[in-house]
């Protein structure tokens, strides 16, 4: 299927586990795709080498560190010159930096930096190239710890909440003019940030989940593939929760 040939989507977090699959979903549908990481040089280079396997699709990488401001507009400029201007911009770099509220210091900043500031800054640099052709879609990756909220986590569960009500702002502004604004949210899902989680809360997602077991990377990816496509034109400013029912509201 070729729903995204001819666009140009930019991937942040692309070497691994979520960004990894999405990088090959939207390969898969055509698109020309760039992606950033921040260090692991090979990895990033194992995953082109992978995606042309598999697609027959050449993606590109790019080392950025998008919190820093120099590095944005450079992975933009990079991605226009190479590919073209952003159709598709997925914000999906993030961490997670836990600890108890009354002790959290440094690390409030550190990871509001980059799981909120920078999908902001991104987007207001990709949104003007989008406007000139009346066409843009944004895919925010979120978490239900926006919704459930968990202890240790306060940083982490309000920059995702503000991912959310970011995507709601700027589908209300842009919408007219052909641009999209998603988020989707991943429930538990076996990657590097849940490696360390605890017996109890992969006994309470297998029990509690309506399909009684973890999400994997390639069920985000393909809703994320279906929100970049032409058919998801009337979906926007919404959160999707791909979690396997876990979370019922």
């Amino acid at each position: 299927m070729a729903e995204l040939q001819g666009k140009v989507a930019l991937v942040t977090g692309g070497s691994r586990g979520i960004g990894r699959a999405i990088v090959s979903a939207l390969s898969e549908a055509d698109a020309d795709v760039a992606f950033c990481y921040r260090q692991n040089a090979d990895a990033a280079a194992a995953v082109c080498a992978e995606i042309r396997e598999e697609t027959g699709k050449n993606v590109f990488s790019i080392a950025a560190d998008i919190t820093n401001p120099e590095d944005r507009k450079r992975l933009v400029d990079e991605v226009r010159e190479r590919l073209g201007a952003v159709d598709v911009l997925v914000n999906n770099a993030g961490t997670t930096d836990d600890g108890l509220a009354v002790r959290m210091t440094d690390a409030w900043e550190r990871l509001l930096d980059l799981d909120l500031t920078a999908p902001f800054r991104l987007s207001q640099l990709v949104i003007p190239l989008m406007l000139k052709h009346s066409w843009g879609r944004i895919i925010n990756i979120g978490s239900i710890a926006s919704r459930v909220g968990l202890p240790g986590q306060v940083n982490y569960s309000a920059a995702k909440a503000g991912l959310e009500g970011m995507t709601r702002s700027l589908a209300q502004e842009y919408g007219k003019r052909g641009i999209t604004v998603n988020t989707v949210n991943p429930g538990f899902i076996e990657t590097d940030l849940t490696e360390a989680v605890d017996d109890f809360v992969r006994r309470y997602v297998t029990e509690h989940s309506s399909i009684g077991r973890y999400v994997t990377p390639e069920a985000i990816a393909s809703t994320v593939r279906f929100l970049a496509s032409n058919a998801a034109w009337a979906l926007t400013g919404q959160t999707i929760n791909v979690d396997g029912g876990l979370v019922k509201l």
